[in-house]
């Protein structure tokens, strides 16, 4: 039999009032599959994918479960042992959350998957590698990510309109129809100006006021629980990754200096590399090479924050110019490769060259790119191969 205080735990998630507005990729999974699973940050919003699921599906309550791993009730339980208690009680859905902080989770779900007619939804850290745990549960498992909240989402929740979502192709070539479309529902700038200090998680939603706080135990618990438990990185080294973000968030984005921060964090670079690849794992920042040779296997070309809202919580003046690259790798980087460029800031896809900058930028850098193209900030309506950086959130 479930233990009671599961079974309590699980009717009181259940049962809460959740957000009408469903996230982009809610519509892009495929619910018919018995095993589901979503990545994604903290704070993303994979559990509230997961209970819109389960309350749009119609089943009885009892039939369905809710588990959240970290629960102090989850000690020493087995998994496996509870999808079968589960399942032999009638249960049908079974919702996993936190699954990265059960040791050897991957096994237990193939177990799952095999033996019992149940169909499972579970969420993880975006530093989940189901790969590295068993090999074999990539062809059992859909896995999908989840990012942050693109612009045109925050614009929905803001405003409660809908927007079209845009491939990078129609935006380089009919930005100037679709802002001007945009702007006929809303104002770009003040939407954009928001997001970029709170828009990037769903829970800004509960208090903005409160929510530099929250983001900030959001950083923290990704470092000292999450990429702890999936790396098992000495207590010492944590605060290594700390400095790390702290650095970045008043670096101009010019090419890295490797000696410099190596230094600061008090490590060799080999070292720093390791956590650097884990952080990036986390979704606390983008580790950006250049498009082709050895440099860009072995050293990023450019480090950015994840996003722009953890720039506005980790110091009182953030780089603008990484605030502003670090957007449009955020927007960008979740369809679609992107590497430096050295005639320009980024190239996507090996195709489109992007040089990003203020209202006065200018083509000039981007001389012989016929595919290049200027990413203007504070501007609303853009012109030729000027086009407005806020466009680029209108991708997802």
């Amino acid at each position: 039999m479930l233990p009671a205080i599961l079974r309590q735990a699980s009717a009181y998630i259940l049962n809460r009032n959740l957000p009408s507005y469903k996230r982009f990729l809610y519509q892009a999974i495929d619910f018919k599959e018995h095993l589901i699973g979503v990545k994604g940050a903290r704070g993303c919003g994979k559990t509230t994918l997961l209970l819109q699921y389960a309350q749009s599906t119609g089943l009885e309550p009892q039939r369905i479960l809710y588990i959240a791993c970290d629960h102090p009730a989850m000690i020493d339980v087995s998994l496996y042992e509870l999808a079968q208690t589960f399942y032999q009680e009638g249960g049908e859905l079974l919702l996993i959350d936190e699954i990265h902080k059960v040791k050897g989770f991957a096994a237990h779900l193939k177990a799952i998957r095999d033996t019992f007619d149940l169909q499972v939804l579970f969420s993880g850290s975006s530093a989940l590698r189901l790969e590295h745990e068993l090999g074999d549960l990539s062809r059992r498992a859909v896995v999908y990510d989840l990012p942050v909240l693109s612009l045109r989402e925050f614009m929905e929740i803001e405003t409660g309109l809908r927007f079209k979502a845009y491939a990078l192709a129609e935006i380089v070539q009919q930005h100037s129809a679709i802002a001007a479309q945009v702007m006929q529902q809303v104002r770009p700038i003040e939407q954009f100006k928001k997001y970029l200090q709170y828009g990037a998680y769903p829970f800004y939603r509960e208090s903005v006021e409160n929510y530099p706080r929250k983001l900030l135990e959001v950083i923290n618990l990704t470092i000292d629980v999450d990429l702890n438990t999936l790396y098992s990185i000495e207590t010492a080294k944590l605060d290594k990754l700390k400095k790390v973000l702290y650095m970045l968030c008043s670096t101009d984005p010019v090419e890295l200096n490797i000696a410099k921060l190596s230094a600061a964090v008090g490590t060799s670079w080999a070292t720093l590399a390791k956590y650097l690849e884990r952080m990036q794992a986390g979704s606390l920042i983008h580790l950006v090479r250049g498009g082709s040779g050895m440099r860009a296997v072995t050293k990023p070309d450019k480090l950015l924050l994840n996003n722009p809202n953890l720039f506005y919580v980790l110091c009182a003046h953030p780089s603008v110019g990484s605030v502003r690259e670090s957007f449009f790798v955020a927007q960008c980087g979740y369809q679609h490769q992107v590497h430096c460029h050295d005639k320009g800031d980024f190239v996507v896809d090996e195709q489109w060259v992007f040089e990003i900058g203020g209202a006065s930028k200018t083509l000039k850098q981007l001389e012989g790119q016929a595919n290049g193209y200027a990413l203007v900030d504070d501007v609303v309506l853009g012109e030729g191969r000027r086009i407005p950086l806020w466009l680029l959130g209108m991708m997802y």
